[in-house]
C-alpha cells in the first residue's frame, strides 16, 4: 500500500508537472507520510508537518490544477517529504 502513496507524493515531483493528480488519493498519501489534514468550510485543506502549515484551496473538480501543484512541490521540499527521503 504504501508504494501507491508514495507513488502519488512522486506525482507532485513529475516534470512537466501533472495535471492528474487525484486530490483525495493525494491527500491521503500526505496523511500517510505523517501530515495532519483539516478540511475547512472554505473548500480549502490545511496541511501541517511540524511547524509548518499549508493551505491546499480544493479543486471543484478532483484534479488539482499545475499551479496548485508547484506550490505543494515546494512546500514537501521545504518540509523534507520528497520522493528521494520517504519510504
Amino acid at each position: 500500500m504504501s508504494h501507491k502513496h508514495k507513488a502519488k507524493i512522486e506525482k507532485v515531483f513529475e516534470h512537466p508537472t501533472s495535471a492528474n493528480i487525484d486530490v483525495k488519493k493525494l491527500i491521503s498519501a500526505l496523511e500517510h507520510y505523517g501530515v495532519e489534514v483539516e478540511l475547512t468550510k472554505k473548500h480549502k485543506a490545511k496541511l501541517f508537518y511540524g511547524e509548518k502549515e499549508f493551505i491546499l484551496p480544493l479543486p471543484h473538480g478532483d484534479h488539482l490544477p499545475k499551479d496548485e501543484v508547484v506550490m505543494l512541490r515546494h512546500w514537501l521540499e521545504e518540509v523534507g517529504l520528497t520522493p528521494d527521503k520517504i519510504d
